[in-house]
């Protein structure tokens, strides 16, 4: 296959679908609402290279699992920074979670905990990265004395 033969998608195929503008709206929307700048920054960061993925971002986990009513979105964020904790190879996106739940009700303290919880499951290499992620928030929103 020569390069040529691969088709270069337009942009209208980036843009939802008119059966999916309401899944996607619901997921733009709870983006806001827990990740706030920081959300869009990805999305935005995303846009140049990988637009589909973005929306894709958009729609299944904000549009599709966190506007399910089953748990509240502190506990959504609980668990997110619980597993991004433990993969220990999620920093970035680590952080922005750790910033997404002190904006839907997780104190410090908490954040902190779960960490420390993580040592149990996932290792001290990855609870030792945790908290550090965690530092970096706490420092920029002023959350921690440098």
């Amino acid at each position: 296959m020569k390069p040529s033969d691969i088709a270069t998608p337009s942009p209208a195929s980036t843009q939802p679908k008119p059966d999916d503008t309401t899944r996607y709206q619901r997921g733009l929307e709870k983006l806001r609402e827990i990740d706030g700048e920081a959300g869009q920054r990805v999305i935005d960061a995303l846009a140049p290279i990988a637009p589909d993925f973005a929306r894709y971002l958009i729609e299944f986990p904000f549009g599709d699992i966190y506007s399910r009513p089953q748990l509240d979105l502190k506990s959504r964020e609980i668990a997110t920074v619980a597993a991004l904790t433990a993969l220990g190879n999620a920093t970035p996106q680590l952080k922005v979670h750790v910033h997404g739940a002190l904006n839907v009700g997780c104190s410090r303290d908490e954040i902190v905990e779960l960490m420390m919880q993580m040592a149990v499951y996932a290792g001290f290499p990855a609870a030792l990265n945790g908290l550090f992620a965690a530092q970096e928030v706490f420092t920029e929103r002023g959350l921690l004395a440098v």
